[in-house]
């Protein structure tokens, strides 16, 4: 259960780092690190988004 939990929480981390890189992009300019800051939000919101698809799938296993 705190699987599926933690699995829940990770995949509302993953939406809001990726809202947060983008609204920060309207309030200021970030210039030369621009496409670093994007790219290591994207990166950071698809790693914590699998990590939670995997924790959160509560598919039991068939013997």
């Amino acid at each position: 259960m705190w699987k599926e939990k933690l699995g829940g929480y990770l995949i509302d981390v993953s939406k809001y780092v990726l809202t947060g890189v983008v609204i920060a992009s309207f309030f200021k300019d970030f210039q030369d690190s621009k496409y670093t800051i994007y790219g290591v939000g994207v990166l950071f919101s698809i790693i914590v988004l699998i990590a939670g698809l995997i924790l959160s799938n509560n598919k039991k296993e068939r013997n």
